[in-house]
């Protein structure tokens, strides 16, 4: 008598984030594309006549119909997002969507650069024809996706074919970059004046900005700084403040308050010490 089967293990959080994402068959996919573009067109005509909040709605459309794993497409969308709420001045949002659009350029680019550094063999052959048909059914129905991939093709035109793939992911990896270093900057505070000027620097070394965009990101890099300083000592002064005020309500029941301790700094070591004084200041 045959035995039962046992059940599989149920898949961790872990597993699930990092299992390969579900992928349709070719048919369906490119039909898919071909509805995400059309939603992504009329998105990009109400951007134009500044219906931002629609455009957002349309381009939302696109993001749900769009699969999953098409990291190139899907940060367009978020891109474009990003740029409607900086439009309508929503510097949160505008922050996240181009945050995504980042981590799926990330993504890309380790994809594209595991796929460069692998060297079929005779017996993948079959497999990595099959994969280049699958490419060109893909990129035929996305808009200002990266070039198909050719069957067998020669290595001057596989490697104009990774060029050009390359191009795309850094020209929009700019635009977002732009967006969201825009945000953090007008939505201010410490943290997010500090991310801009990452952002600027990273920015500042890219070879694809325009010139506009090289002497924008050149001004940040002057302004932002001091501002960045300045709200540091603000968020700072603050803090202590909050502290000093917690403080004292834990002390107020002994007699005492912060005002009895003091902060002294060795100057030799730069460590600090605290010292007790009865009666605090008067």
């Amino acid at each position: 008598m045959s035995k039962d089967k046992a059940p599989a293990e149920p898949e961790s959080n872990d597993e699930r984030a990092n299992a390969e994402p579900e992928r349709f068959d070719p048919e369906e996919e490119a039909s898919l594309i071909s509805e995400s573009n059309s939603h992504k067109a009329e998105a990009n005509a109400l951007f134009t006549s500044g219906k931002y909040e629609t455009a957002i709605n349309k381009y939302d459309e696109a993001v749900a119909v769009c699969p999953n794993y098409l990291d190139y497409e899907l940060a367009v969308l978020r891109s474009n997002i990003a740029a409607c709420h900086l439009k309508l001045e929503e510097w949160k949002e505008a922050i996240s969507n181009a945050t995504t659009a980042l981590d799926g350029l990330d993504r890309l680019e380790g994809q594209e650069k595991e796929k460069e550094d692998r060297t079929p063999t005779a017996g993948d052959t079959k497999d990595a024809e099959t994969n280049d048909a699958e490419a060109e059914i893909i990129s035929a129905g996305a808009t200002k996706a990266g070039p198909a991939l050719l069957s067998n093709p020669d290595e001057n035109s596989a490697e104009i074919a990774r060029q050009k793939r390359r191009d795309d992911i850094a020209r929009i990896r700019a635009k977002a970059l732009m967006r969201r270093a825009r945000a953090r900057s007008e939505l201010g505070g410490w943290s997010n004046l500090e991310g801009a000027i990452e952002d600027y620097k990273r920015l500042a070394g890219m070879t694809n900005l325009t010139a506009v965009d090289k002497r924008i990101v050149n001004a940040q890099l002057r302004a932002l700084p001091p501002l960045a300083k300045a709200a540091q000592e603000k968020e700072t002064a603050e803090m202590w403040a909050k502290l000093k005020e917690l403080g004292n309500g834990i002390l107020k029941p002994f007699g005492l308050s912060t005002d009895n301790f003091q902060m002294v700094k060795d100057e030799k070591t730069g460590g600090y010490s605290m010292n007790f004084k009865a009666g605090g200041d008067k």
